[in-house]
């Protein structure tokens, strides 16, 4: 199960979030080979063109189990202020060959607006 954030955006700034990874156990998540996908949209049922994608960073080494999620301030400029829906997934390819996809963060952003555009 994903864990949830709520968090805020201001409008025509540049947005970088650091996630720490930590298995149930307490040991920190080794990514070696995990790939990374984050999406915000304005909610659930929109539609592809209404979806922003987070650059994703797996940070070096990835035994460390630190991801970067970042939005440049054109990207943020273009969002409307408001409510919107946010997740992050990791993905990597087992001994089977097998994809295993798993939700590790999901919530909801407020976007705020800017005075100074």
């Amino acid at each position: 199960m994903a864990a949830y954030e709520e968090f805020t955006i201001d409008q025509g700034a540049d947005l970088a979030v650091e996630l720490h990874l930590i298995n149930v156990d307490g040991s920190v998540k080794d990514l070696t080979n995990h790939l990374v996908s984050a999406k915000l949209k304005k909610n659930y049922n929109s539609d592809s063109s209404d979806t922003t994608n987070f650059s994703t960073l797996v940070a070096t080494p990835p035994t460390n189990g630190v991801i970067t999620l970042s939005l440049t301030n054109t990207q943020t400029d273009a969002l409307t202020k408001g409510r919107y829906v946010y997740d992050v997934e990791i993905s990597y390819t087992d001994s089977d060959d097998n994809t295993i996809i798993e939700r590790i963060l999901e919530g909801r952003v407020q976007v705020a607006p800017s005075v100074t555009r």
